[in-house]
């Protein structure tokens, strides 16, 4: 589902409880951006500059976490550019409204498989665009139709005479034309035409990360930095009543304590030393936060009851023909409540960020691992009351995002105590900081309500969705003119199964502790609900669930291709003695169905998944191994939130603080993947999170068909299986 954010709607709110809007100038912004990159060679827009030694420079339209998108994109803009790939360089975007995703309203944000949707047409059409400013310069210099010009890699060739002409010697006489040639979508290739797009080229940061020259934000250093580190209250929102800092300026290293909007900051001359001294700091906090009295397990009972409350109206975020009238009429009915746990992000390489605020306080430098370049400017201009282009931002190699690092806290946590110090400024947070003071997947629960008519057919279906709301904290205009639908919290709960009546709803519940963007988010949970209420039907009939599916998803071609790719790579009809198979599909962002074999540890409750298959169907496709690589990717996160990870919270305080209490699948746990990759002439969809939404559910219905118990609560920790077994 696309959140559609436009540019004075997009704000940014942040722990300290700050929002701020900014106005920019885009055109005058992008001909100062063209005219600075034409210094250092021929720039026909923002986003290609030719160099007169015949090499290329392409900005990235996206910074890299890991999904590819560093060369990806830059793939997209060299297909139309017709340039030779070997000339390349890529180089990150900085920090500037120009570069923003049209995904999200041109803010610079790569999140939520936004980037190649939202970036692939306007980029081919950049790279057609410097492509034409080429055969013009060259038509005019040679005194020919620009019509007999061709191009090859990298080359202008002019058939009739024979004579070619590489880019870089073009660059050496060409002018950017005062108004830049306007393109079409008509004037770009057809997709029999790629010669990258389509292939698995290397990607581009790889060389650096294997030999360990890559910088990530983890790495940044300047001259004269110190390091710091914030104290955050166990309960979140709880406000600093006393602070004892005599034990931390006793401690060797520490310079200073700063009292902070959200917590205590400790600032000294080494990573060690600031974290020793924030242990020895003895705060006492205010009571009164909304968060004393969460309780996660509590909360999960009340908001399952909630969803099955029928009687309380949630709000309508889907509404189609008439679902109490075929609920009524229905041959048979089905209903099930479903829940599911918060998830930590848990980045290999925990938030971090680097500031240098000058003397004055009106400006600042950032080096950050960090998804919103766009939102960190207006952010840290909010908080030191300038204007965002006064803040630089240097976008870092992210060791993971997943979501939590298009987040502003860690950011402004530099941002502070450089300002309080004078000094550069880095903070990197502890892992036991990072897990407890996280931006939590929410914790959902579902109620789902379906019907068949006499032929079987799917007739009547109901979803309501509770939780809390990550848009309103996030986006709170956004949030506001979409009347409540927090479009984050319940993505994924539209369905492409045939069905003529349905009605979705979601209940707001917030009760004190934030939630965010999680790889996937609603999707993760809301086809966990869907896909397997789709299995209890399909056994409660007697059918295959494969073909059931098919039955359900018989006006769409593509949905029923990777479903049956996916039944047949898993030899889906052959027993496994002592295993079962499960399917699952989703239609979030691209078409992929995903088969798990699992096996049941009877007497401990512990699910084994041996494999899994996956199909998928993205589109036109621009490299074929990142697609595998992704997917593969997505399946381990989503076994690992389906099998263990959970984060508690009881009275406010989370419980778990590092991976000895918050458990990830580990190598030996981890099935065999194996993916199957459709490529097709539809525009192209998002391929990082596409492989999770399916995985959890295909487990529990691998569970399901091999014990006859079905587990309706993420994740399925070997107690809730027994209790499903004894059940």
């Amino acid at each position: 589902m696309a959140i559609d954010i436009s540019r004075r709607e997009f704000v940014v709110g942040t722990t300290a409880g700050l929002t701020f809007a900014f106005a920019f100038d885009l055109g005058r912004i992008g001909r100062v951006a063209r005219a600075s990159a034409q210094a250092a060679g021929l720039s026909p827009n923002i986003w290609v500059t030719i160099n007169p030694d015949d090499t290329i420079t392409i900005v990235s339209a996206a910074v890299e976490m890991g999904q590819g998108s560093m060369t990806g994109m830059p793939v997209v803009v060299a297909e139309e550019l017709d340039a030779d790939w070997t000339k390349v360089k890529v180089v990150p975007p900085p920090s500037n409204p120009v570069y923003g995703n049209p995904g999200f309203g041109g803010a610079q944000i790569i999140a939520a498989s936004r980037t190649t949707r939202s970036f692939f047409m306007p980029l081919r059409l950049a790279g057609a665009q410097a492509r034409r400013v080429l055969l013009d310069a060259v038509a005019a210099e040679w005194n020919v139709p620009v019509t007999e010009l061709s191009t090859e890699p990298s080359v202008v060739v002019h058939q009739r005479s024979g004579r070619r002409i590489s880019y870089g010697d073009i660059a050496k006489f060409a002018k950017v034309p005062a108004e830049l040639p306007k393109m079409t979508p008509a004037d770009l290739k057809k997709p029999a035409q790629f010669r990258l797009i389509g292939k698995s080229l290397p990607r581009v940061e790889l060389p650096e990360k294997v030999v360990g020259r890559a910088k990530f934000g983890i790495d940044a250093e300047v001259e004269d930095m110190i390091y710091g580190a914030v104290l955050r209250p166990p309960i979140p929102g709880s406000a600093i009543d006393t602070i004892d800092d005599a034990a931390t300026r006793a401690v060797p290293g520490v310079i200073d304590v700063i009292r902070l909007p959200w917590g205590v900051g400790v600032v000294g001359s080494g990573f060690e030393a600031i974290h020793k001294g924030k242990a020895a700091l003895k705060v006492t906090w205010k009571k009164g936060a909304r968060a004393e009295t969460y309780d996660s397990d509590q909360l999960i009972g009340e908001y399952a009851a909630i969803a099955a409350t029928l009687s309380k109206p949630g709000l309508e975020l889907h509404k189609e023909g008439d679902f109490a009238k075929a609920w009524g009429a229905a041959a048979r009915t089905f209903s099930a409540a479903y829940v599911s746990d918060h998830c930590y992000h848990a980045t290999m390489e925990p938030v971090n960020a680097l500031a240098r605020v000058s003397a004055d306080g009106t400006s600042c430098e950032l080096w950050a691992p960090t998804q919103s370049p766009g939102v960190n400017q207006l952010a840290t201009a909010g908080v030191l009351k300038t204007t965002p282009d006064k803040v630089k931002v240097n976008v870092m190699l992210l060791g993971g995002g997943f979501g939590r690092k298009v987040e502003q806290d860690f950011v402004l946590d530099a941002v502070l105590l450089s300002k309080a110090t004078g000094k550069p400024v880095k903070v990197v947070w502890s892992r036991e900081d990072d897990v407890k003071n996280d931006k939590y997947r929410p914790l959902a629960a579902q109620y789902l309500q379906a019907g068949l008519d006499a032929d079987g057919n799917l007739s009547a279906w109901r979803h309501r969705i509770v939780g809390a709301s990550a848009l309103a904290r996030l986006l709170p205009p956004v949030y506001e003119r979409l009347k409540g639908k927090d479009e984050i919290l319940i993505e994924g709960h539209e369905i492409a199964y045939a069905c003529h009546n349905q009605l979705h709803e979601y209940l707001r519940e917030d009760r004190g502790v934030d939630v965010g963007p999680w790889r996937a988010v609603g999707a993760g949970y809301n086809k966990f609900a869907i896909e397997s209420l789709i299995d209890e039907m399909a056994t409660a009939q007697r059918i295959d669930p494969v073909a059931f599916r098919l039955r359900l998803l018989a006006h769409d071609s593509r949905a029923r291709r990777v479903v049956e790719e996916a039944a047949r790579m898993a030899d889906w009809n052959r027993k496994r003695p002592g295993r079962a198979l499960g399917i699952a599909f989703s239609d979030t962002w691209s078409y992929t169905a995903s088969v798990a074999e699992v096996s049941v540890d009877r007497k401990t409750g512990r699910i084994y998944v041996h494999n899994v298959w996956a199909a998928v169907d993205p589109g036109i496709v621009i490299s074929p191994d990142n697609v595998v690589a992704q997917i593969e990717g997505a399946t381990i996160f989503g076994v690992s939130h389906a099998l263990q990870e959970r984060i508690t919270v009881r009275q406010g305080v989370v419980q778990q603080s590092n991976f000895h209490d918050y458990q990830i699948l580990r190598l030996a746990d981890a099935p065999d993947v194996r993916v199957s990759v459709i490529s097709t002439d539809n525009h192209p969809t998002g391929i990082g999170e596409a492989g999770l939404p399916p995985a959890a559910p295909a487990v529990a219905n691998a569970v399901a068909a091999l014990t006859g118990a079905r587990v309706r609560q993420l994740p399925m920790l070997p107690e809730r299986v027994l209790a499903a077994l004894r059940a």
